[in-house]
């Protein structure tokens, strides 16, 4: 975690110690110097907002402020002769060319949920606390809107702020040559995935063929179109539209949920968080398998290459609007319209307490 950042976080010494969501909070140690801006990207209408918020960083807050180079390059801000003074203070960076970490104490995005993936794909170990604006087409993991920016981010500056630490997977691919990590010369690169790895068929026209170790053990094959392993906050991505349930972020656990299962018993389950899953390519498979991390860097994986998975040490601490119960149900009913249903109508006074008509001569019964 950045140098400026203490956080409560829950006490694994004690086995039948629960630990209270709602005491999850943001203290800073010192004032936060340096803010990293992720912005949408092909979006006009988050231009203006991003400057807006950039002018007040530098100018008012007097804060490092890091940027990509691709946000500046956008032509609207490029061109935008009153935004340059602006623009010669900001430090700058590209994707995988130098390492951000210790050097940014909170992270502010502009955008959807992909910016909050972004974000994530940025810090392979400890990731400063985000705080992300919804300015996108769903907002799932967004739950700040910007028109009073000011006063929000006032706010999380001055510590006032709970945090949902959410877990992500570590994940190392395999080919069958050096599957035993001891044989291989070069280390098998450690992937850092917030939402899910997918592992699918691909162009394939031939059913995915997966067998699924959990612990070493050897727990069931896959035959069908692939299979998702997710975190509680990829719950509610690509898992709960294969038919996974719903798992609030706090909850320690892994979801495994098949997709498309040619069979009618194989459900989505959930194992501890900790455990280690490994989904290889089945000997038996006609063909190979593709897989995909937060649905980037998808490759190709063959008959033996396999996928190792299990929980970070390395979560994300998203800055909460209200807390992390109100903001997760808040997310479920706006942006999932979680139950909505016409409600019933209650007994009116001509209907008994069992839903009969009291007179004889109807025998209808009221829904």
């Amino acid at each position: 975690m950045p140098h400026s950042l203490r956080m409560k976080v829950p006490q694994k010494s004690c086995p039948t110690h629960v630990q209270d969501p709602l005491s999850q909070r943001l203290t800073w140690n010192k004032p936060p110097l340096s803010v990293l801006i992720i912005k949408k990207i092909h979006e006009s209408s988050v231009v203006q907002p991003f400057m807006d918020l950039v002018t007040w960083l530098v100018q008012e807050k007097r804060m490092v402020v890091y940027v990509e180079v691709s946000t500046l390059e956008d032509e609207m801000i490029a061109d935008d002769s009153g935004f340059q003074p602006i623009k010669q203070k900001l430090n700058t960076f590209k994707e995988g060319t130098e390492d951000l970490s210790g050097r940014i104490d909170f992270i502010i995005c502009l955008g959807g949920d992909g910016t909050l993936l972004w974000a994530s794909s940025l810090f392979q170990g400890s990731v400063p606390p985000v705080m992300a604006f919804h300015m996108g087409s769903l907002g799932f993991l967004t739950p700040f809107e910007f028109d009073n920016f000011k006063s929000q981010v006032n706010h999380v500056l001055e510590g006032h702020a709970a945090l949902t630490l959410r877990s992500r997977l570590k994940t190392v691919i395999t080919d069958a040559e050096c599957d035993s990590h001891i044989n291989s010369i070069e280390k098998p690169k450690k992937i850092q995935v917030l939402n899910e790895v997918v592992i699918d068929r691909g162009p394939s026209p031939y059913l995915c063929h997966l067998d699924l170790y959990v612990e070493g053990r050897h727990v069931t094959s896959v035959q069908g179109d692939g299979l998702i392993v997710s975190t509680p906050t990829g719950s509610t991505a690509y898992a709960v539209a294969a038919g996974a349930s719903m798992v609030h972020p706090n909850v320690p656990a892994i979801l495994v949920t098949p997709i498309c299962p040619h069979s009618l018993s194989f459900r989505p389950i959930v194992v501890p968080a900790g455990v280690e899953i490994k989904v290889m390519v089945s000997p038996e498979s006609r063909g190979a398998a593709w897989v995909s991390l937060d649905g980037r860097n998808r490759q190709e994986i063959k008959v033996g290459d396999s996928v190792r998975i299990t929980t970070s040490e390395f979560p994300i601490p998203s800055i909460c609007k209200m807390d992390q119960i109100s903001d997760w149900f808040d997310s479920l009913a706006e942006c999932l319209h979680w139950n909505v249903r016409r409600p019933q109508r209650a007994f009116n006074n001509n209907n008994g307490a069992n839903g009969r008509v009291k007179d004889d001569s109807d025998c209808s019964i009221e829904a």
